[in-house]
Formats: structure tokens, sequence, C-alpha cells
């Protein structure tokens, strides 16, 4: 018996397989254990304190930009909440600016217009070819040089640009507002299955219907409709100038809105390239053919060329995605309080733990991008072509 499993592990490939990947996990382990106990003996050598008793001390400094209350009384664990809530704005709202920008262009880098098929392409070459961090410095620079509060830019009679950032109307929630939340929430799971319902008529009875424009509807008017029946539990507190600032209201900082218009213009250049070789990809017989039956030009983009485009885009585009994630660190450099520049730079100075918060970063981001990688790879098995086996 004990020689037959010899010999099975030896010759077959399966078996063979698996006790290498086995030994290579273990040989890992043991090296990862040795580094830590060898750390820890340096800096107990060197009396250099570790572990990460840290969070709960004082954090002793404040942040500017943050989503929830913070102040320089609060622990370190909750500034690193803050930097993670930072870093967690500035991604989904790069991703989801650069994903609307990018498909603009790489369509528009395919247009027969020369003027539009030109500027497109100097804006991508341009911004591809130019450090993003030198992007963020410039747009951050040009936010520094608006005018100053008292020469405030107004916008529409309520916003107000100046080099200390935007300063809007702050939104006031009253009763009622959780259930114009909720059926906002509900409108969106109605519309997805009147999307399926439509879709499945459709293609039983060949009749198209305006599916876009009835869920835009739905989604729309069913959280406006309970708006006024909860008697509009919304209220709007506006921004005042008062002395040398104005007071009320919300500001987006300058540094937030540099960071957004670097990473989100820079990323959308490669998206964009994406977007074109996947249109491109598509073979011309189907444009073709669709023309023939009589197809319009947005319905032939629309219904015949991105479903099938989507194949070849989403994997090159959850890599941007990612590294517009990564780059927000850069945010440091401008003084964006995301979680390099807070918790990993101020805490890590005043602290002395490089070891543990420089962890606890890396791990964060590592998380952050596999869940990226995740939702995006299931995204991208729904649109790949399905066929019998």
């Amino acid at each position: 018996m004990s020689a037959n499993f010899i010999r099975r592990i030896l010759f077959d490939e399966k078996s063979r397989s698996i006790l290498i990947q086995a030994l290579v996990i273990g040989i890992f382990a043991v090296f990862i254990y040795l580094l830590v106990q060898q750390t820890a003996a340096n800096l107990e050598r060197r009396g250099i304190s570790s572990g990460f008793d840290f969070l709960g001390m004082g954090a002793g400094y404040d942040i500017s930009i943050r989503l929830i209350p913070f102040t320089s009384e609060d622990t370190h664990l909750r500034a690193y909440f803050v930097g993670l809530l930072n870093t967690l704005m500035i991604a989904i709202c790069g991703c989801f600016l650069a994903t609307i920008l990018g498909f603009l262009v790489g369509v528009i880098r395919l247009s027969s217009n020369w003027l539009f098929r030109n500027i497109a392409y100097v804006y991508v070459e341009f911004t591809r070819n130019v450090p993003v961090l030198l992007q963020i410095v410039l747009y951050y620079s040009i936010l520094l040089h608006l005018p100053k509060i008292k020469q405030a830019i107004v916008l529409f009679d309520t916003f107000y640009l100046t080099n200390r950032g935007l300063f809007s109307p702050l939104p006031i929630f009253k009763d009622g507002f959780v259930i114009v939340l909720g059926s906002f929430f509900v409108a969106i799971v109605v519309s997805f299955f009147v999307k399926r319902y439509l879709k499945k008529k459709q293609e039983n009875f060949g009749k198209q219907y305006p599916i876009f424009l009835i869920n835009s509807a739905i989604i729309i008017f069913t959280p406006l409709s309970f708006y006024y029946l909860m008697g509009m539990p919304i209220e709007f507190e506006q921004p005042v100038l008062k002395g040398f600032n104005f007071k009320g209201g919300m500001v987006i900082r300058p540094e937030f809105i540099g960071m957004l218009l670097g990473l989100s213009i820079y990323t959308a250049a490669f998206i964009s390239e994406t977007v074109r070789s996947g249109i491109v990809s598509v073979s011309k017989g189907q444009r073709e053919a669709s023309q023939a039956l009589g197809l319009k030009s947005n319905f032939i983009m629309k219904l015949i060329i991105i479903p099938q485009a989507l194949r070849v885009i989403i994997p090159p585009l959850t890599s941007q995605y990612l590294n517009l994630t990564k780059n927000s660190s850069l945010g440091i450099a401008i003084g964006y309080a995301d979680l390099v520049h807070g918790f990993g730079g101020i805490s890590l100075n005043q602290t002395g733990r490089a070891i543990e918060i420089m962890l606890m970063v890396m791990l964060t981001y590592l998380t952050i991008s596999l869940i990226i990688s995740l939702f995006m790879n299931l995204y991208n098995k729904s649109v790949q072509f399905k066929g019998n086996a």
C-alpha cells in the first residue's frame, strides 16, 4: 500500500502537481513565519515597540476632507476609516467619470468627422504620454488660481467657485426621506424585471419597446412621487458669505476636484482605446448586415456592436479600474486626505509603527483590488458568448 501510494504520487501528474503546490505553500509559510519572528526580535533588540495598540490612541491631528465626523481627539483607527472612505470616494467617482468619458472618446475616435476624430486622437496621445502625477498637480494648480472668496464665481445663483473649493447647498434630510430612498431602490429592482419582461416579449413577438425610456421613467418618477407625497422631506442649507469665508452649505475641496479630474481624464484616455479596439474587433459584416435590415445607426451600435464588443472591452477595463484605484494614493502630492496621506503618513510619523501601518494600508488596497476584480470578472462572464458545450 505504501509503495503504491508513493508510486502514485511520483508518476501521477495530478497528484505530483498537488504535492509540489503544497510544498511551495509550506515553504512560503515557513519563510513568512521566520521573517516575522526575526523582525520582532530586531525591533525588541532596538527598543522599538510593536503591535496594533496604537489604533486606540488619540490621533492628535485633523482631517479637512471627511465623510464621517472626525476631530483631533479621535483615534488612529477612526483616522484609518476616514482615509479609507476618502479613497473609496475618489475611486468610485473617478471610475464612473472615466468610464463615461472613455466610452465617448472611444466612439468619437471612430467617427467619420475628421475634426472630432483628430481632436480625440490628440487628447488620447497627449494624456497617455504625460505622467498622471503631473496632470494632477496641473489641475490642482489651476484650481488654486481661481478667484478668492470675495470674488467667487457664482453659478446658477447657488454655487460659488473659489480657490478654496466649490461651495454648494447642503441637503438636510427629514422624517420620511428613508421612504423616498427605499422607493428609489424598489424602482431599480422593478425596472430590472420590466427590462427582462419586455426583452422576452420582444424576442417572442419581434416588437421593439422603448425599454430605456420606460425604465428611466420608473426610476425617476417613482421616488419623485414619494418625495412629494412625504411632504418634500429634504431641505437645503445655502452657503452664505460672512466675513472672509462662507458659512453653511457644503464645500468640495480643490484637492478632491484636482484628484478627480487628474485620475478620470488620464484613465479615460486608456479606456477610450480599449473601447475603440473592442468596437473594431466586431466584424464589419455585422454592421453591413444590420444596415441591410434597415436598422438605424444608433440601434446598430446599441444592439449589435456594443454587446459583442464588451467581451473584448471588459478585461482591460478591469485593469484600468484597478490602476485608477491604486493611483489615488498619489493624492499625497497635493494633500488629498486619502488612506496614504492621513493614516499612512501622519499616523505613521506620530506613532512610528511603520511596519504595522504599511501592512494595513497594503492589505486594504489588496482587498479593494480583489473586490473590484471579483465583480468585474462576474460581469465579464455574463457578457461572454454562450454556446452549447
